[in-house]
């Protein structure tokens, strides 16, 4: 009910699915890569010594342990994994969700927010509430607002004596920088960041991603050949795409992609405005989280969407991690 799918060819452009405050909640669990994540699952590379320090700690967070880890013999109402790209903070975070007894919630930053905007913020720290840990993968500092907003939620639900574990989203060229984000975090929660148990984990990205990589351009030809060989594929015109994210709130972009396991975009082209790239940041975490691969076309290769001047801004680490996830798609 609710749900509108036009007849015609495969295209997310006309579905515009609804979602109920039940489904937001539902959809509260560590994406399908991670859905089997243990603490033993996890590698830490002897090379670096946090990471296993990290590991042991974050199990005796999600264990409800206690001892000399946290100090004076007691667990932490809130872990924060500090880190790079490709160190295993999520497979860590969603290790600690698995382990973890209790009514429980994993999203990424920008899910939270956007639950907040779709609710308002009274339901979504009543039904948060509900919750005895919350998780937040890839906390992000760059924008003041949604930093405020989160900050006074974690407040409003730490009262309600809700328990989290959070990820940081630090950028590969600020490796060795001697902070990581943790004194920001610290910082933009107040109170509350010092509540967090620091655990800073150092490494190389495991998956070797090269972050200067390209997408291939395919011309319409490959691109048709190759939505041919897929099941369930769909081809949507970028623009068009970019029109149709304008029209959904951003919680409904998981439900939006859940019939296709392939997508085509045909003629991308560089973003000019942030609104939209911002959107398409978001679009494009909810791809990854599913694995679906992705292939282009256009004028540009599409993990080359985004201008230099905006990934010299402000949104620096937003446009990183998109590129970066973007050319792995391009390689499914």
């Amino acid at each position: 009910m609710g749900e509108q799918r036009s007849s015609g060819p495969d295209s997310l452009c006309s579905y515009s699915p609804s979602i109920s405050a039940e489904e937001l909640m539902r959809q509260l669990v560590p994406p399908p890569e991670f859905e089997s994540a243990t603490f033993d699952s996890y590698r830490p590379d002897p090379l670096f010594p946090s990471q296993e320090a990290a590991t042991k700690a974050a199990k005796q967070f999600a264990t409800g342990g206690s001892g000399k880890l946290f100090g004076r013999g007691e667990t932490p109402p809130g872990v924060y994994l500090d880190g790079g790209f490709g160190v295993g903070k999520t497979h860590l975070l969603a290790s600690i969700w698995h382990q973890f007894k209790g009514r429980k919630a994993f999203g990424t930053f920008l899910e939270y927010t956007s639950i907040v905007g779709f609710l308002g913020f009274q339901e979504a720290v009543r039904r948060l509430g509900e919750f005895s840990l919350i998780c937040i993968d890839e906390f992000e500092l760059d924008d003041p607002g949604d930093t405020m907003i989160l900050s006074r939620l974690l407040k409003e639900l730490s009262a309600k004596g809700v328990k989290f574990a959070a990820t940081s989203n630090t950028p590969p060229n600020a490796l060795g920088a001697g902070r990581f984000a943790a004194e920001d975090f610290a910082r933009e929660i107040a109170g509350l960041g010092q509540r967090f148990q620091v655990l800073r984990i150092d490494g190389e990205d495991y998956r070797h991603r090269d972050p200067d990589s390209h997408a291939p351009v395919l011309n319409e030809t490959e691109l048709a050949k190759w939505l041919a060989s897929k099941e369930s594929a769909y081809l949507d015109d970028f623009q068009s795409l970019l029109n149709h994210l304008a029209t959904l709130h951003p919680t409904k972009y998981r439900k939006l992609l859940s019939k296709t396991s392939a997508l085509a975009i045909s003629g991308a082209f560089e973003l000019t405005d942030q609104v939209p790239a911002l959107r398409f940041v978001v679009f494009v975490d909810r791809l990854y989280e599913l694995q679906i691969p992705l292939r282009s076309s256009g004028s540009v290769a599409i993990t080359e969407v985004f201008s230099q001047a905006m990934i010299a801004g402000g949104y620096r680490k937003k446009y990183l991690r998109a590129v970066s996830r973007l050319g792995a798609l391009s390689e499914l």
